[in-house]
């Protein structure tokens, strides 16, 4: 069955997404991009509102792949006590030399999860390169918020060719991109670990605007009903 994964901005935000019992909250700043990072204390924040309650991930945020300053980012960012922390595939840098730099660090406990871009035609083979790092996981998402979901810019066939490819290689696989509820009947019968939301969760109609308790509610609930129909 797949899990549901939640953005928040806030601890206030957090406790609206408990309530309804997601998988993971997952901290980060829309309004700084597509994996804008929060304040390192408002992580911590949070981190010590949930009290293990759920487990948390915690983006980096929008950064070019160069080793220092990603790994100073990732060591800043684990230090706050997220149990999972995600770097964004972003386009300049030095993928190959990131992920060597990231390898050690990830063999001494930290759950990495990597981000890739179904709107700047990631490979899937970049997987092998990502699983032998030692990252937990792999997350597709989108980067351009404004060209619609990822199933506007992925074709299905591609999207399940990622998923098995994650699952051949012992990778955590979520699914993200400005996921609307119409999106989640196509993308459960993939199987992901996770199906990651914000827009669809909000009271407007933009990532930024404050979470709608309901929206919430009726997410979960169409996860949960879908995944349980299909596991059956």
């Amino acid at each position: 069955m797949s899990g549901m994964l939640a953005s928040v901005t806030s601890l206030t935000e957090a406790r609206i997404v408990l309530a309804s019992s997601v998988d993971i909250i997952d901290l980060k700043a829309p309004a700084k991009g597509a994996l804008g990072a929060l304040p390192l204390e408002v992580v911590r924040e949070i981190v010590a509102g949930m009290d293990g309650a759920c487990p948390l991930s915690a983006t980096i945020g929008d950064q070019p792949l160069l080793p220092e300053p990603v790994l100073a980012s990732v060591r800043q960012m684990a230090a706050t006590g997220v149990d999972f922390v995600k770097i964004g595939f972003f386009a300049g840098g030095d993928m190959q030399a990131t992920l060597d730099a990231l390898a050690p660090v990830a063999s001494g406990g930290l759950r990495l999860i990597a981000v890739l871009f179904g709107d700047s035609l990631p490979k899937i083979a970049w997987l092998d390169a990502i699983a032998r790092a030692g990252f937990r996981g792999v997350m597709l998402d989108t980067q351009d918020k404004q060209r619609g979901s990822l199933l506007d810019s992925c074709p299905i066939d591609f999207l399940t060719d990622f998923v098995s490819a994650a699952r051949a290689r012992g990778l955590l696989c979520g699914l993200a991109g400005s996921l609307r509820k119409t999106d989640i009947p196509s993308l459960l019968p993939l199987a992901p670990d996770y199906l990651g939301f914000r827009g669809a969760l909000c009271a407007g109609s933009r990532r930024t605007d404050r979470l709608d308790e309901d929206a919430v509610r009726e997410i979960r609930t169409l996860v949960t009903a879908r995944s349980f129909d299909h596991a059956v």
